[in-house]
């Protein structure tokens, strides 16, 4: 068995665990109450601000878009609500399962649809798709496989085709060191090099580049445009202050962030927004 092979196996094992757990109504509630979810989300939760901006939400209406690594299927519910064919592919049946009983409990325009196990080995029509979506997926690939991903994307992609990643982003060494410093739910201290070093043995995240610079390069290669907007270099910082200041503050510093010198921004962000525009057909 080869890396890309086990670190599949080790992301299917982890999110079964993680999958099984997902409460139906929090999401049901998610896309009954869309508009107040959506006014909130993308001002303050870092995710739905990277992938929600430039009104992607009004983009979605009849669109035939795949999501890949859907997870907990929030956002396939999402994108469904907002009139959108959505295609959902995780290696995890559990997300399968949550799609059934979403499908069952809520009238979208389009059910969606689930395309289980390996993206890599399913069947899909060439030139099919007019978005590709992946919600803090690719990070959960090798570099190997982010190549392989990318090159059957380009082939099942409209010619006019999009493809939309948000993903963490490591451009600053001095910062990512100290990421690791500080305790998060469910990962310990670096500092508290027992529990880490137990923590890292089950981690699902390989080690890869996460650069902005290693996704524009992909980008430049496959797809004629390529777009990368920084998110969260200033409310990076929230995990510092005291829980009831930390929504008020992510939402002031979302937009302080827009004000800042694109290259600074770019330099010191927590994450990104990834844009592949007119996939470059072989």
């Amino acid at each position: 068995m080869n890396k890309s092979e086990k670190n599949t196996l080790k992301n299917e094992k982890h999110y079964d665990k993680v999958y099984n757990k997902i409460n139906i109504q929090s999401i049901l509630n998610i896309i009954e109450n869309l508009k107040d979810f959506m006014a909130d989300a993308t001002q303050t939760d870092t995710s739905w601000v990277g992938l929600y901006q430039g009104d992607f939400q009004n983009q979605l209406k009849n669109k035939k878009v795949l999501e890949l690594g859907c997870g907990d299927c929030t956002n396939a519910a999402v994108m469904a609500a907002f009139g959108a064919e959505v295609y959902a592919n995780d290696i995890s049946q559990k997300s399968g399962e949550i799609i059934k009983k979403l499908n069952a409990n809520y009238k979208f325009q389009s059910e969606i649809k689930f395309i289980e196990g390996d993206f890599l080995k399913s069947e899909i029509t060439n030139d099919f798709y007019d978005i590709v979506i992946g919600k803090a997926f690719v990070h959960h690939l090798t570099n190997e496989q982010e190549i392989e991903f990318t090159e059957k994307i380009v082939s099942i992609l409209k010619p006019n085709g999009v493809v939309r990643y948000f993903e963490p982003a490591v451009n600053n060494v001095f910062l990512d060191n100290l990421r690791w410093l500080t305790p998060v739910p469910g990962r310990p201290s670096k500092i508290q090099s027992k529990k880490f070093k137990k923590w890292k043995i089950n981690d699902p995240h390989p080690e890869r580049d996460n650069s902005s610079k290693h996704y524009e390069e992909i980008g430049n290669k496959y797809f004629e445009k390529t777009k990368i907007v920084p998110i969260g270099s200033i409310e990076r910082f929230h995990r510092v202050l005291p829980k009831k200041y930390s929504r008020k503050f992510r939402r002031f510093a979302f937009r302080l962030e827009k004000k800042l010198p694109h290259s600074l921004n770019l330099s010191i962000t927590r994450s990104h927004l990834i844009e592949y525009k007119h996939p470059k057909k072989l």
